[in-house]
């Protein structure tokens, strides 16, 4: 089966043809996680961030929450709850290392854009408490506390078994800026509300609002969609979405419940677009689909 082709921005393209030429040096991906937050109103929904226009990666996209690994995401002393960093690391075929980083920046991303954090007391509770939830991520947001000194001072650790490993993205070669991002899915947890972050007096929010007031922050709209109506609002030009981002919203459209989403066991297999040259064309090449669930995927018998 061949991808699905896109049209590619002109400056992409002709770091294609830099790059065919032997001129140019693909810049080396850095790692990123995202979290596919679900939850389940008239059928699964997923929660979409709009970044703002003025940023130089992806302006104007919707995205799912999700951000680069910072280095402090690494630090074994962030608490932990669930398959050790060592099980994660077997479903995303990678070290322990790594797999602690990419869980730890995918809760912190995830808080620091949506306000939702997947921590708790011990490892079958989760944290409930808005207000204190809000004046957390302000801090973090403003800097004046880490990632790991929050969830020590709060007594917090990462809940890893709430999320689940969905995809893993690679930027395409030609790109000036490269992520390889680990995707992952959970759903949103009971008591707490998404929401982009805003003013400190604007933070009590009200329960269930789907669109956030104007916040601070790489991203200036968030909203609950269905799946399948996201790709129609991109198709008809309402919305913009990064080509792995559609790809999965296409995936999650398959499934009716979130308990479905979160019970596939994937393989975290590679998938890197490929800008492809032809004369004055230049298209991205996308990887073939993953196979609709219960079905083999392309030369599998």
């Amino acid at each position: 089966m061949t991808g699905a082709r896109v049209t590619v921005p002109a400056p992409l393209a002709e770091r294609a043809r830099e790059l065919a030429a032997g001129r140019l040096t693909p810049a080396v991906p850095a790692d990123a996680a995202t979290v596919i937050l679900l939850r389940q109103r008239s059928g699964v929904e997923a929660y979409l961030l709009r970044r703002v226009r003025a940023l130089d990666f992806a302006p104007g996209a919707c995205v799912f929450p999700g951000g680069s690994v910072d280095a402090e995401d690494a630090d074994p002393d962030v608490g932990w709850a669930g398959p050790s960093p060592a099980d994660v690391a077997d479903r995303l075929s990678t070290s322990p290392e790594r797999a602690r980083a990419l869980v730890c920046a995918a809760v912190r991303e995830t808080f620091e854009e949506s306000g939702v954090l997947l921590a708790g007391p011990s490892p079958t509770a989760l944290v409930d408490d808005s207000a204190a939830l809000a004046r957390d991520r302000h801090a973090l947001l403003e800097g004046t506390t880490s990632f790991g000194e929050l969830l020590g001072r709060r007594g917090l650790m990462l809940r890893a078994d709430l999320l689940v490993p969905w995809t893993r993205w690679l930027t395409p070669e030609a790109s000036h800026r490269r992520f390889d991002t680990w995707f992952f899915a959970a759903v949103l947890p009971p008591g707490q509300t998404a929401a982009l972050a805003a003013p400190a007096e604007r933070q009590d929010h009200a329960e269930g609002q789907d669109h956030a007031m104007p916040g601070h922050g790489e991203s200036d709209q968030g909203t609950w969609l269905r799946p399948a109506g996201a790709l129609e609002s991109a198709r008809t030009g309402e919305i913009a979405l990064l080509p792995p981002t559609a790809v999965t919203l296409g995936e999650l459209a398959q499934y009716d419940t979130v308990a479905a989403v979160l019970a596939q066991h994937r393989t975290m297999t590679m998938r890197m677009p490929r800008v492809m040259i032809d004369g004055d064309q230049a298209w991205l090449a996308m990887p073939p689909p993953e196979p609709p669930p219960g079905q083999p995927g392309e030369g599998q018998p």
